[in-house]
């Protein structure tokens, strides 16, 4: 099956994409961003050095496929079902297993997060009518 991103990833391909994104830093980066070309760029320049030669988009689109069809198989898995699976999920669950955890947990504690002179003036404002 050919994407718009081209022709279809091979096996070795995709390994490789994954090696290069289980990366501490690279997850970093990509964790910490959403105008992550550049990230895909280094990611591209990477691949290029295994003999694998694919843009940033393909890279992107890769990427974005791939953490789609995980989280499909992952919460597929959680409510119980096994008939879902994927190829690389099992590299893909180190990485992202706990991602998912951390960025729930990261989006939960927002507003712990801001410092407290804001919520207050916020509130005092209102007050104020």
């Amino acid at each position: 099956v050919a994407n718009e991103g081209g022709k279809h990833w091979t096996v070795n391909e995709v390994r490789a994409l994954i090696r290069i994104w289980s990366e501490k830093n690279i997850q970093q980066q990509l964790e910490g961003t959403v105008r992550n070309k550049k990230i895909f760029e280094q990611v591209a320049a990477r691949l290029q050095k295994f003999g694998i030669d694919r843009d940033w988009k393909q890279c992107r689109t890769k990427y974005k496929n791939l953490k789609h069809e995980y989280k499909s198989v992952k919460s597929a898995q959680d409510s119980g079902s096994t008939s879902k699976t994927m190829k690389f999920f099992n590299e893909l669950d180190a990485i992202l297993g706990h991602c998912t955890m951390e960025q729930a947990s990261k989006s939960d504690n927002d507003e712990s997060e801001r410092p407290p002179e804001w919520t207050e003036a916020k509130s005092g404002k209102d007050s104020m009518g």
